[in-house]
């Protein structure tokens, strides 16, 4: 919404600067996008006055002139046929911007030299003549600007309203603001009483046949106008806030819509068929209308017409028809000010793909009672400016009286609610400086009953709101709680998964986020057997597609997806994880049970192509190391790796999937996916997975970290190989070893496996380094050998194992 600041002070007593008064408002709610100069592209254009003019050398329809622009003479080449010495004329000086957006050069027309341009209204956008220059009046002197020839001295505010303040979509409801916010009067000038002959209601008729959808139509005949161009003024203040002056009556219909707010609009009277007006939706076979764009809509039951006694002549609220426009011959016009359900004109603006200027305010509410205002004001306005006579006496359909609003606000609680101590004189003044009216009932209520203006006014929460702004938010006092400043520490859940993201983002994993949202048809491409928990989903009642039907019970599927889209645009090497919640069907209550799990995958290389590494793809054991790692990261050391059993294995390759359990606790797993789990997803290379249950995990957190002092003394490390079962799991002896009876164990792992000749089938080499230290002397070989040895021959014992030859 643009409003002029020139147009304002027809209104209100301004007396601050435009830029105190685009804070002023601001601060008041209404927000100043912008402050525009609307002439600021002819700042540069200044008076010329033509000194001399000679014909050009090499062109008969071009002149040379000479013109005196104050500071120099410059000499400019023109075409223009209306070009005479001694005249006053608009001259765009070298690097002027035009409003077309040609940028004056200097240049060589023809062999002779121009340095600038003489203009027409149409190229400095001041009017439609492209007939020849711009003619000023001979008692300027040359060179003062343009703009202060003319008497352009305006600026125009380009204000966002919010949705609720339809008021200030127009010149008087800003003004109205402007003048509570000074301390000002609202001037607002009053209709006309004279009238010519006749009577509109008897040469016209208005019916409503859907009062639901229009509770008011306000009309009014004007006969004898003469159709021309309107007035300068009302030309430069359309053009200021953006608006292209047609002819007199448009623009006088436009011009009081922006300085009511009401949208208006003109019939030529003579092409209504029975001088009547019905408003009502289409008939049979009335699928079709032409607007005043030259445009076919679609009509559908609902749409709102304004029509004749045969057809329809306008799309209510939105735009009017081609077959009642005022043309050059128009004699009579009837006005029409109405209003309209906004919900309908939405509707019906949205559907056509038509919005207007009309539409927008009809869509956010118009004030039912300044329909007749409007109405009179333009029959004025058109009196004055196209000679019109005004018919005596208006037709006035109201089949559905506006009914004030009527509230009960204490000064108590809006004292309370905005943190003020204002006195009840000063509230009530605050709502009367804006048209409420009031009335006080006692020591701490008032009445208030609202303008017919305001429809976002329903609660006394609306008026504290008015009663903020208006007395100044930056007047509201700084206060802080009265409770402690000190903040509680984030929840361990919350923490740790801070932490994990963290760890996963380091072992350069990138972190994805999907819907909670999935398929149904997730658990049979992820194959889970038929009992499985996670096939017991929670369906969505109104599910935006397939694809988000259910809750899912498994991020992974989730994963795989993202993945296969990012494999599809070459992206082949990945490493993804994301956190979030499972949804498991309750038997016992209605809401599902929520699960917090960590899901992650690694595929294809296992580091980026560089010259100085190979071809490595990534495996079983680089994911194992990343849940390794993440868990060592969490202080979680005990936690081991142990083969899941076959049947476990739904969506991951048996033999190459791992169960994660500190104690008896199951944690996650780790595991290959199933190459046909893969082909249901479109994924044609490995893809590695690590699942943690967080909710068990977090449970298995330590609570605190002991300080251990660096040892002092020196570690001894001693080798053992093994020949075992090959069924028998490296984890096993590992776990068997930590179990000794010492404490001098500092560290156990595995640094070789083998299996082949000279190896007996069925059976496995597997090399372990045990680390011994102590840390209070230096540990002796032979004490050293001792342990070793006993720990040798209990391996030997507990697996049946042997060593090698």
């Amino acid at each position: 919404m643009k409003v002029s600041l020139d147009w304002l002070r027809q209104y209100v007593d301004i007396d601050i600067k435009a830029s105190e008064l685009a804070d002023l408002i601001t601060m008041a709610g209404l927000e100043v996008e912008a402050v525009i100069d609307p002439y600021e592209q002819i700042n540069s254009v200044k008076v010329g006055r033509i000194t001399d003019i000679s014909p050009h050398p090499n062109a008969d329809k071009l002149v040379c002139c000479k013109v005196d622009i104050g500071s120099s003479t410059t000499e400019i080449v023109c075409g223009a046929p209306n070009v005479k010495k001694g005249m006053n004329v608009p001259c765009a000086t070298l690097g002027t911007i035009l409003p077309s957006g040609i940028e004056v050069k200097k240049a060589k027309i023809r062999g002779q030299t121009s340095e600038g341009m003489l203009c027409s209204r149409v190229e400095l956008g001041l009017g439609d003549d492209a007939s020849g220059l711009m003619e000023l009046e001979q008692t300027l002197a040359p060179g003062i600007p343009l703009k202060e020839a003319l008497g352009f001295d305006d600026t125009v505010f380009e204000l966002g309203l919010t949705p609720n303040r339809p008021d200030c979509l127009c010149h008087i409801g800003v003004a109205r603001e402007i003048a509570a916010l000074l301390g000002k009067n609202l001037m607002i000038r009053e209709t006309s009483k004279t009238e010519g002959s006749g009577h509109t209601a008897d040469n016209a008729s208005v019916v409503i046949e859907n009062p639901d959808l229009c509770p008011r139509y306000s009309a009014r005949l004007v006969s004898d106008i003469a159709i021309g161009p309107s007035p300068a003024w009302m030309q430069q203040r359309l053009r200021a806030i953006g608006l292209k002056p047609i002819n007199n009556i448009v623009d006088i219909t436009n011009y009081v819509l922006m300085e009511t707010g009401q949208p208006l609009h003109a019939f030529d009277f003579d092409r209504l068929a029975g001088h009547r007006i019905v408003v009502r939706t289409p008939h049979e076979q009335e699928d079709f209308f032409t607007t005043l764009d030259g445009k076919s809509r679609q009509l559908d039951s609902e749409t709102l017409l304004i029509c004749d006694a045969e057809k329809p002549v306008a799309i209510a609220g939105v735009m009017g028809g081609g077959n009642s426009e005022i043309m050059e011959s128009t004699k009579r016009v009837l006005i029409e000010s109405a209003c309209f359900d906004p919900v309908s004109i939405r509707k019906t603006a949205k559907r056509i793909g038509a919005s207007t200027d009309a539409s927008y305010r009809f869509e956010r509410g118009v004030d039912p009672k300044g329909t007749v205002y409007a109405m009179n004001r333009a029959a004025d306005l058109i009196a004055e400016l196209a000679g019109g006579s005004v018919t005596k006496g208006i037709i006035d359909e109201h089949p559905r009286p506006s009914v004030k609003k009527t509230i009960t606000l204490s000064t108590e609680k809006t004292n309370r609610h905005l943190g003020t101590c204002l006195e009840i004189e000063k509230i009530a003044g605050h709502l009367e400086s804006i048209g409420f009216s009031v009335y006080r009932s006692n020591s701490d209520q008032l009445e208030v009953t609202s303008p017919t203006f305001r429809v976002d006014v329903e609660r006394p929460e609306d008026l504290m709101e008015e009663v903020a702004r208006l007395n100044g938010y930056n007047r509201i006092s700084t206060t802080f709680p009265q409770i402690t400043a000190q903040a509680e520490p984030p929840g361990r859940t919350l923490e740790t998964k801070e932490r994990i993201r963290d760890m996963m983002s380091g072992f350069g994993f990138h972190e994805t986020i999907n819907y909670s949202f999935a398929a149904a048809r997730g658990a049979d491409r992820l194959e889970l057997p038929a009992g499985d928990p996670r096939r017991k989903t929670v369906e969505i009642m109104n599910p935006l597609s397939e694809e988000q039907a259910v809750m899912r019970t498994t991020l992974l599927p989730g994963l795989l997806e993202t993945t296969q889209k990012n494999i599809f645009r070459q992206e082949k090497n990945l490493k993804l994880f994301e956190i979030g919640k499972a949804f498991y069907k309750a038997q016992d209550r209605e809401l599902p049970h929520e699960t917090e799990m960590l899901t992650a995958l690694w595929t294809g290389m296992r580091k980026p192509l560089a010259w100085h590494t190979g071809h490595e793809h990534c495996d079983f054991y680089d994911i194992k190391g990343t849940a390794e790692s993440l868990l060592a990261g969490l202080g979680i050391k005990d936690a081991a790796g142990t083969k899941m059993p076959d049947s476990a294995c739904s969506y991951t390759q048996p033999g190459r999937t791992a169960q994660i359990r500190l104690n008896d606790i199951f944690l996650g797993l780790i595991g290959e996916i199933r190459p046909s789990v893969l082909k249901r997803f479109d994924i044609r290379q490995p893809v590695f997975v690590l699942e943690i249950h967080l909710e068990a995990l977090i449970a298995c957190l330590p609570g605190t970290h002991v300080f251990r002092q660096i040892p002092k003394f020196p570690a001894v490390t001693r080798d053992i190989t093994l020949i075992v079962d090959s069924r028998i799991e490296a984890g096993q002896i590992i776990d068997h070893v930590k179990a000794t009876d010492t404490d001098l164990i500092e560290n156990v792992f595995m640094f070789d496996v083998y299996s082949g000749k000279p190896i007996a089938e069925g059976k496995k080499s597997i090399s372990l380094r045990i680390v011994y230290r102590s840390f209070d002397r230096t540990l002796e070989d032979a004490r050293v050998n001792e342990i070793h040895q006993r720990i040798t021959d209990d391996l030997l014992s507990a697996f049946d194992a042997a060593l090698p030859a």
